[in-house]
C-alpha cells in the first residue's frame, strides 16, 4: 500500500506539472509562453542536475545532451544511423594540414534569434565553449579559430585526428552568443524548437521555430517533464498524460507491447559498468578487484533485471565495433575461482559470520550508484547478493548526490554508472574522459604508464585501423587491471503513442525531438 500511495502521490505532481496539457491532440492555447496548437509532451527520466544536466547550455557539463536532444541546438557535423560523420551545420571540410581544419558553414542557416549562422557566430561560440568547459578544451585542443564569411579555420596545438568527432559531442550545439547564456541556462540555437521556460527537475517548454532552416518542426508546443521515478513514468504514458517516454524501466516494456505505443529501439554504446576507487586502501588489493570483477553475473542481470534488453559486456564497446567486445578477453562470473584468490591473498572468514576478514579489516566495500538510471540499482542489489556470497560485505549508496560525493576518493570503493562510450563513433572517448591522468571523470584516480603512452599515440594517429587496434590494446590494460568491470550494453528504446510518428531511437544517444516528430496521419 504504501508503495501505491507514492506512485500515486507522484502521478499527480506529473499532472499538475502537465496543466493544461492533454497530449498531441490538444488545441487549446498552451502554457509557459507556448502557442495554440498540437502538443508533444516527453517523459524523460534523465533530465536533472543529477545527470550534470541542469539546464540546456551546451557549455554546462553534459547539458549539451538536452540541448541537442530536445532539438534546440544542432551541430557542425552529426552521426549517420551507421555511426558515421556527416554534415549538419557544416557542408564540408578540408584538413590542411596535421594542425589544420577548414569548414565550410552551410547557407541559409539562421538562429531562432534570427541571426545569420557564419563564421563569426561559430567562432564566438567555440571560443566561449573551450573557455568555460574543461571537457571540450582537452578534446578539441584548439589553438585558434579564424573566420571569414561561411569558412572557419581552426588550428590544433597538436594533431586532433578527431576534431569533428569531438565538435559533433552535444557540447558542440552552436548557440548565439551575441543572445547569450540566461540565468536559467536557456540558450538560443538553430534547432527546429525554441526554448520559452525551464525549470531545473521539473520541465522544459518548447515552441516551433517558424524559421527552422531544414523544414517545418512537426508540433506547434514540445514540454519535456522530468520523470524520475520509473512507475511513475509508466503510469503517465498508459494514461495518456505524455505522449512518449525516454527511460522507461524494462519491467514495463510489456504494458506497451500493443497497437496503441510505437517502440524504437536500436544498440547503443552504453554500458553500466564499475569504476574501481584506487584510492581505497581495499580496492588496491588486486585479488580484491579480481574477485570483484568474477564475482558479478553479467548473465543474470541481463536476463533477469534487463528482461533481454541488451548483452553482456566484455568491454569498452559492443561486438559490432570494430574495436568491440569480442577483440577482448574479460573475467567472467567465477564466483569459485574468486573465492580461492581471495583465500590466496589472505581474505578469510575467521569468525563464521560469511564475511571475509584479513589482519583485522572485514572485506567490505561501499558501493556508490544513482536512482535516475532505473537499472543501477538493480544491478547493485544482485551485486550485493553474488559478492555476499563469495565473502564480501556490500553498502549499497543510491543517491541523486552522487556526483558530489564521487569527487570525495575517500567516501566510496566502487561506484556504478552508465554512459555511452563511444558517443564520437571513435574508440579514444572513454579513455580521454576515464581512464588518464588529465581525464575530467577518472573518478577512482586509476593509472597506467603503458595506457597514457598508448593514449598519446592514439591522439596523434589518423589511420583508423591502427586507431581500433590500439583501442583494443587499451582496453585490455584497464581490463587486466580490473580497473573497471563492464557489465552490460544497453538495447536502448524509446515508447511513443501510436498517433505520434518520429520518435526515433538513434545509436548515439544523442538525437530525440526532431523536424521528423509529427502527429501521425
Amino acid at each position: 500500500m504504501k508503495t501505491e500511495k507514492r506512485i500515486l502521490t507522484l502521478l499527480m505532481a506529473v499532472c499538475l506539472a502537465l496543466g493544461a496539457l492533454a497530449g498531441c491532440s490538444s488545441n487549446e492555447e498552451a502554457s509557459d509562453g507556448g502557442t495554440a496548437g498540437t502538443t508533444f509532451v516527453l517523459g524523460d527520466t534523465t533530465f536533472n542536475a543529477e545527470n550534470e544536466e541542469p539546464d540546456v547550455n551546451p557549455h554546462n557539463a553534459y547539458s549539451g545532451w538536452a540541448c541537442i536532444r530536445y532539438g534546440i541546438g544542432e551541430t557542425l557535423f552529426r552521426y549517420s544511423d551507421t555511426m558515421e560523420i556527416e554534415p549538419w551545420l557544416a557542408t564540408e571540410y578540408e584538413l590542411v594540414d596535421e594542425l589544420t581544419w577548414r569548414i565550410t558553414l552551410r547557407d541559409g542557416v539562421t538562429f531562432s534569434s534570427g541571426r545569420a549562422l557564419d563564421g563569426q557566430a561559430v567562432k564566438e561560440c567555440l571560443e566561449h565553449l573551450i573557455e568555460v568547459h574543461d571537457r571540450a578544451r582537452g578534446d578539441l585542443m584548439i589553438d585558434t579559430i579564424t573566420a571569414d564569411s561561411q569558412t572557419v579555420t581552426i588550428t590544433t596545438t597538436e594533431p586532433r585526428p578527431t576534431l569533428l568527432n569531438y565538435l559533433s559531442d552535444p557540447y558542440g550545439c552552436i548557440i548565439d552568443m551575441e543572445v547569450g547564456i540566461t540565468e536559467d541556462g536557456i540558450v538560443v540555437g538553430t534547432g527546429p524548437y525554441i526554448v520559452t521556460s525551464l525549470v531545473t527537475r521539473e520541465e522544459l517548454n518548447l515552441v516551433k521555430n517558424e524559421n527552422y532552416w531544414d523544414g517545418e518542426p512537426g508540433f506547434d508546443n514540445v514540454t519535456v517533464l522530468t520523470i524520475s521515478d520509473g512507475d511513475t513514468l509508466t503510469m503517465a504514458l498508459q494514461s495518456g498524460e505524455i505522449d512518449g517516454a525516454y527511460g522507461m524501466p524494462y519491467a514495463s516494456y510489456p504494458l506497451f507491447e500493443n497497437e496503441d505505443y510505437t517502440f524504437s529501439s536500436t544498440a547503443t554504446s552504453r554500458v553500466f559498468f564499475v569504476h574501481m576507487n584506487f584510492e581505497s586502501e581495499i580496492i588496491q588489493d588486486d585479488a580484491v578487484r579480481q574477485a570483484i570483477a568474477m564475482g558479478i553475473d553479467k548473465e543474470r542481470f541481463v536476463e533477469d533485471l534487463l528482461d533481454g534488453n541488451g548483452y553482456p559486456a566484455m568491454g569498452v564497446y559492443p561486438d559490432n565495433f570494430s574495436f568491440g567486445g569480442d577483440a577482448v578477453t574479460a573475467k567472467g562470473y567465477d564466483p569459485d575461482g574468486a573465492k580461492a584468490i581471495l583465500e590466496e591473498a589472505g581474505w578469510v572468514d575467521t569468525d563464521g559470520d560469511g564475511i571475509r576478514e584479513k589482519e583485522g579489516q572485514t572485506l567490505t566495500i561501499r558501493w556508490l550508484t544513482y536512482p535516475s538510471r532505473q537499472e543501477l540499482p538493480l544491478l547493485a542489489e544482485s551485486v550485493q547478493a553474488t559478492l555476499g556470497e563469495i565473502g564480501f560485505e556490500v553498502i549499497i549508496n543510491s543517491t541523486a548526490d552522487h556526483n558530489s560525493i564521487r569527487v570525495d576518493p575517500m567516501a566510496w570503493d566502487v561506484y556504478a554508472s552508465a554512459m555511452v562510450t563511444a558517443p564520437t563513433g571513435d574508440p579514444s572517448y572513454f579513455f580521454s574522459t576515464h581512464c588518464l591522468d588529465s581525464s575530467a571523470v577518472n573518478n577512482g584516480h586509476y593509472h597506467s604508464d603503458e595506457l597514457e603512452a598508448l593514449a598519446a599515440e592514439l591522439d596523434e594517429t589518423f589511420d583508423t585501423d591502427r586507431r581500433a587496434e590500439l583501442a583494443v590494446e587499451m582496453q585490455q590494460i584497464i581490463l587486466d587491471d580490473n580497473a573497471f568491470v563492464f557489465c552490460s550494453h544497453l538495447q536502448m528504446s524509446m515508447i511513443s503513442q501510436s498517433d505520434v510518428t518520429g520518435l526515433v531511437a538513434h545509436p548515439c544517444d544523442f538525437y530525440e525531438i526532431t523536424v521528423d516528430l509529427r502527429p501521425a496521419e
